[in-house]
């Protein structure tokens, strides 16, 4: 994909506007760079993985920071190097974060799902589930809440003891997963 000035410019100013297509279209741009700068860092994937997800929610929240003199990758770089960095030291302190509202998980319910939310309902539900079995068991886990639990980000936020920013990456990475398993089902 290729990166113009005007169009990341335009972009951010979307996103601090809140718009999620803006967001949508951030996050895929500049994913990969991202992850591929946790993964030279982290041990796995899997936490190469989180710290990007990670990284793109702390720096939608804060995108009213950032200075457009500056490159945004490189703002989204110096943000994950920081996360990473927190991560080593929480490591080594040995703070483990265990999630003790498992029992009240599904207690709660959000009323009205959204029509993106009634399309997924709606689909064949055995392929649909064989789609998301593909996915890794915490993308899973967040579809889950999200579209079969049809739990609100604040609940999803709650029961797995993360914010809702972090929430909402995730749930948008798992979406894309998802959709690209889908696309690469329906070409074969």
């Amino acid at each position: 994909m290729v990166k113009k000035n005007i169009d990341i410019a335009e972009l951010i100013e979307k996103a601090r506007e809140k718009d999620e297509k803006a967001f949508k279209t951030l996050l895929n741009t500049y994913w990969s760079d991202v992850f591929r700068f946790q993964l030279s860092k982290a041990d796995n994937e899997d936490e190469a993985e989180d710290i990007t997800i990670k990284t793109f929610s702390k720096a939608f929240d804060k995108i009213h920071l950032y200075n457009d003199r500056y490159n945004f990758k490189t703002w989204l770089i110096s943000i994950s190097k920081n996360i990473f960095l927190d991560h080593l030291r929480k490591q080594r302190a040995d703070i483990v974060s265990i999630n003790k509202k498992e029992s009240e998980a599904y207690k709660i319910f959000d009323e009205s799902p959204s029509a993106e939310d009634q399309l997924i309902i709606e689909q064949n539900l055995a392929q649909l589930l064989n789609y998301i079995k593909q996915l890794k068991p915490h993308y899973q886990e967040i579809i889950n809440l999200r579209y079969f639990r049809e739990m609100s980000y604040k609940e999803m936020a709650e029961t797995l003891n993360e914010p809702m920013s972090n929430i909402k990456v995730k749930l948008l990475r798992a979406k894309n997963l998802l959709a690209d398993i889908i696309k690469k089902s329906d070409n074969h």
